[in-house]
This record gives C-alpha cells, structure tokens and sequence, in this order.
C-alpha cells in the first residue's frame, strides 16, 4: 500500500535529520528520550502519572528514564504530601540548566532545517508541518463510552455548561433547558461518549434513546484546544453508530442555539435537514433530523471500551 510506504520513508527522514538515532542528542551525554523528558518536566514540575500519559510511555520505561536522569542529578522525583501514591518529577538547577542548553540547540537544529531552503521552500515546509502535526494528533484522539459520574466525563459536561452560558445571549439557566440528567446518559436510557488526548478530556457528546420516537443527541462539546481537528465530526458519527446500533428508531434528531454556528454547519454538512420544531426547548432556534441510512457499528474501541447497562 503505497500510503504506508510514504509514511515509513518520511519516518526515516524525521528520524534521521533530528537525530533521534543518535545516543548523544544535540550532542550531549543522553539518548532523545531523556532530553524529551527533561523538556516535558519543565521549569514547574510535573506527576510522573502525566508524563506517562503526555508521552504515550509505559511506567517501566518512564521510571528508567528518570532513574538515569536522577542519577546525572538533573532530576529529583518525590512522593506528594497529599497523596503517597503520586510521584512528582522536577529539575535541579542543574536539570533547569540542561534543558535552558537543549532548548537552544533544538532551536539551532529546527534552524539548520530551514537554512538551506528559499523562502518559498521554507514557506511549504512549515506549512505541511502544522498540516502533519494537526492530523497526526487528529489520529490520537480516542472516542469512549463513559459513565457521566466519571471525572472525565464530569469535566466536559461542566465545560459545555460553562461554554454554552458563555455564548448564549442572556446566559443558560440548565433549569429551564430540556434536561439531560445523568441518569438519561446511562443505559439503557441513554450514552455518553468522551473524546480525550494524551488521556485529557477534549469533547463529549450524547443520546437519549425513547424506544419507538427518534433518538436524541444531546451535550456536544469540542474543547476550543482541540478545535479543527476534526473531533466534533468524530463524535457526531460515532453517536450515530451508537443510535443505529441500539435505538428502536433510525431517526436522530437535535436542537441546537443559533449562537453555535460552527455546530449548525458540522450537521448540515453530516446530511441533517431543519425540520419544524419537534420540542418546546426555550434557547433553540434550529431543530434538525437525520435518518439513519444502515445500522453502522460503532468503532472498535468504542465498542471494548462500552460499559456495562
């Protein structure tokens, strides 16, 4: 598959023109994962819990990366007051120094990339590397069900409120709203699905299912950080997976506030059509339905990840 090919041969390019191969990185005493440690710890610290999750890293290797680093005295890992089970990296003075020198040799190496080209050139490069970095973090976005008593899921669900209150003329009062309870996000009433990266909540989304009449969706939301991504889209689609696959009704529908433009053209462009008002919600100014052409599955991640009724 020739795809595959061209994302191995820009694999090995990478590798090599930032040295990620080389044991003494930006030529000092430490292989590119230690020095990428020392940048993600940073001049304020960081749980070691975090790091794992920031970095992709299993515990194994992440503690014997810190063991080397703590052995060259650049790193002192210490239990918290508050909670014996959290470990906290920070940097000496002599860590905060290295990483002061690496950060000026990574900006001399990202330099050295540009230098040989013309303006033109270097215009396209940096150009198709934020096209890169944004699809390739599009690529670890991870959908999953999750129960809305779940912190993560408790966060975004008061972020949407947050966001909402925010861009409505007037404020949102929830009491007034039709509601979408945590009880109506459990099945089998309803669902909840949560967007993270790097194990960090993003975005949400819901249903309501009603046996025989249209599914609901309900509580989408996309963190403004992780706009553009295409995030929004991905929970659209997965929520109708879920709707085909467990709902009585291959029809979707939802109300939405005239002030979430972005959110009116992501379900007009997903194929939902303005139909008349189908509920007396006091902040909608749009109403939209869709119906479900086949009874899509659920992503496969979703689906290993679904709790139980």
């Amino acid at each position: 598959m020739e795809g595959v090919a061209q994302v191995r041969r820009f694999n090995r390019v990478v590798t090599q023109r930032v040295g990620a191969l080389d044991d003494h990185f930006l030529s000092r005493d430490r292989p590119l994962g230690e020095a990428r440690l020392l940048w993600e710890i940073g001049p304020e610290g960081c749980d070691v819990r975090s790091l794992r999750a920031r970095l992709g890293l299993d515990s194994g290797y992440v503690s014997r990366l810190l063991r080397s680093l703590e052995s060259a005295r650049l790193v002192k890992v210490e239990r918290a007051a508050h909670d014996g089970r959290v470990f906290t990296a920070r940097l000496t003075a002599r860590g905060l120094k290295e990483r002061e020198l690496l950060d000026r040799r990574s900006d001399a190496l990202a330099g050295s990339l540009l230098e040989p080209l013309n303006e033109k050139q270097r215009d396209r490069l940096v150009a198709a590397m934020g096209d890169v970095e944004r699809l390739l973090t599009a690529g670890l976005v991870k959908i999953e069900p999750r129960d809305p008593g779940d912190p993560q899921a408790q966060y975004c669900l008061e972020e949407y409120v947050r966001d909402i209150d925010r861009r409505f003329d007037g404020g949102w009062d929830p009491s007034r709203s039709i509601s979408a309870d945590p009880h109506e996000l459990r099945p089998p009433a309803g669902l909840l699905l949560v967007a993270s990266l790097a194990s960090e909540p993003i975005g949400c989304g819901a249903l309501k299912f009603h046996d025989r009449e249209p599914t609901e969706i309900k509580r989408m939301w996309v963190a403004p950080s992780a706009r553009g991504l295409g995030v929004g889209r991905r929970l659209l689609i997965e929520l109708e997976a879920e709707a085909a696959a467990r709902g009585m009704s291959r029809v979707v529908r939802l109300e939405t506030n005239g002030s979430l433009f972005e959110a009116i053209a992501l379900y007009r462009s997903a194929g939902y059509r303005e139909v008349p008002a189908f509920n007396d919600e006091p902040y909608a100014h749009h109403w939209f339905e869709k119906r479900l052409r086949r009874a899509a599955q659920p992503s496969s991640a979703a689906r290993r990840a679904r709790p139980s009724a």
